[in-house]
């Protein structure tokens, strides 16, 4: 504890807080779709984000300080997508065997330590160049995003660049209160009236059919190795971290299981978002940045306490006020991960491969392009290196 709060930072706090807005605020109504869509009630809906919120949050805290790196945590975007596109052929108590069985299926194979060995398999800068081009459209989205909203993306980057000359530490803190303070000025927000109150689990029976196991938990289940803990360990390993992929991926894995009949649908390591809690402008000794990861889990662990009230109340925000935190936040990201993956000549072809799949967004079977281009880049790779006579 005494640590704790020895390299307790403001700056890894907001790091934190930003991770986690990020994480729920583009797919946040995408859970109450998906819910709706097995036919999920009211008190089901907040009963699943108390349990994506207390899951998320703890698993995130525990690991983090354990291990001593930013280990964010977060659902399945992608997974909820499969969810409402295969959804309405199964009852919600199916699909909750389902969540349950894609929990335990992660946790066993995470313990096992099999994910661990095909990490090793892959080059350092073909995981770079797949992050890259995954979060390449974030950068872009907000410079598109002047189009429509020009004043409130100029004055952020005005802010975000003095900051960065002047106070590197501390220039996303700055970039985000500014962004409260600019929102009222240049976009339509009008602060919501907040009504606190404890969200309420429900216990949701699980029915175990083949047809859900078959058709949603293993989907799922690959959906969240290709999506979210391949880019997400990268992440990590990208920042010089030497991730504990056993312990990430069968932690995770453990607390879905657990809490998979109150509605969590997935527990999984953050990929894009957890950039943000990465970088050196959280902290320049990459030894305290694991601040933010306890940070991010903590305000997940807010969310599952008052779901309702603190979802709609971050939701309320114009969509736009995420877009340039997102893209900010994640420049130092952006531009890290392109200096690695090109950094090899041997492999830049590949690289160049892998980093354009990723980013063109392309989709194969319910899997992101972020799988498909790292497979095809290691194809290449592959090829390039064959000792062919001429």
């Amino acid at each position: 504890m005494q640590k704790l709060i020895q390299d307790f930072s403001i700056p890894a706090v907001f790091a934190g807080f930003i991770t986690f807005l990020i994480g729920i605020s583009v797919s946040a109504v995408l859970i109450i779709q998906a819910a709706q869509i097995l036919g999920a009630s009211t008190e089901h809906i907040t009963s699943w984000f108390w349990a994506l919120g207390l899951g998320i949050g703890l698993v995130g805290m525990f690991l983090s300080w354990k291990l001593k790196y930013p280990v964010s945590t977060a659902w399945s975007t992608a997974g909820l997508a499969l969810i409402i596109a295969t959804g309405s052929g199964y009852s919600l108590n199916e699909a909750i065997g389902a969540f349950l069985v894609c929990g335990l299926i992660t946790a066993v194979l995470g313990y096992l330590g099999i994910f661990e060995k095909i990490l090793t398999l892959i080059p350092q800068s073909l995981t770079s160049a797949m992050l890259a081009g995954v979060l390449l459209k974030f950068g872009i989205e907000l410079f598109a995003s002047l189009k429509t909203d020009w004043e409130f993306i100029l004055s952020l980057l005005a802010v975000y660049i003095v900051a960065k000359k002047l106070t590197p530490r501390y220039s996303i803190v700055l970039t985000v209160i500014a962004a409260i303070a600019l929102c009222p000025v240049f976009l339509d927000f009008h602060p919501p009236t907040v009504t606190w109150s404890m969200a309420q689990p429900v216990w949701m029976t699980p029915d175990f059919t083949w047809s859900a196991i078959l058709g949603l938990a293993l989907p799922l289940f690959v959906i969240n190795m290709a999506s979210q803990y391949l880019p997400g360990i990268a992440m990590i390993k990208s920042y010089g971290y030497q991730p504990h992929v056993n312990q990430l991926i069968g932690g995770t894995g453990l607390i879905q299981t657990l809490l998979a009949p109150f509605g969590c649908y997935s527990v999984n390591i953050a990929a894009i978002s957890a950039a943000v809690s990465l970088d050196d402008q959280v902290h320049p000794d990459p030894s305290k940045r694991y601040i933010a990861g306890i940070s991010c889990g903590f305000f997940y662990v807010l969310m599952g306490l008052f779901a309702a009230t603190l979802t709609s109340l971050l939701m309320s925000f114009p969509h736009i006020f995420i877009v340039a935190l997102a893209g900010i936040a994640l420049f130092g990201t952006i531009s890290h991960n392109i200096a690695l993956a090109f950094h090899d000549v041997s492999d830049r072809e590949a690289a160049l491969m892998t980093f354009l799949f990723s980013a063109s967004g392309v989709q194969f079977f319910g899997i992101g392009s972020a799988f498909w281009g790292l497979l095809f880049g290691f194809a290449v790779a592959f090829i390039m290196k064959l000792n062919i006579k001429k």
